[in-house]
């Protein structure tokens, strides 16, 4: 399997951290690539959006903050 090394932002990196010890995941490793295989799921299913349209709720992100997202 391909490594792939990312930087995120602190908040990101807690709320992980939080999940793993809460039991939602074995470890860091698996929670990112199941989070990630579900956020490009979702990705799939509402695909990009068409950038005529006129802004919306998504266009500012999730509680205002660009790179939140609920999976």
């Amino acid at each position: 399997m391909p490594k792939v090394e990312i930087t995120v932002p602190e908040h990101l990196e807690m709320q992980i951290a939080q999940l793993v010890e809460q039991g939602e995941f074995i470890n860091r490793e698996e929670a990112i690539e199941d989070l990630l295989s579900t956020g490009l799921k979702a990705y799939k299913t509402s695909g990009p959006q068409d950038q005529d349209e006129e802004p919306g709720f998504e266009d500012d992100g999730m509680m205002g903050h660009d790179d939140e997202y609920v999976f």
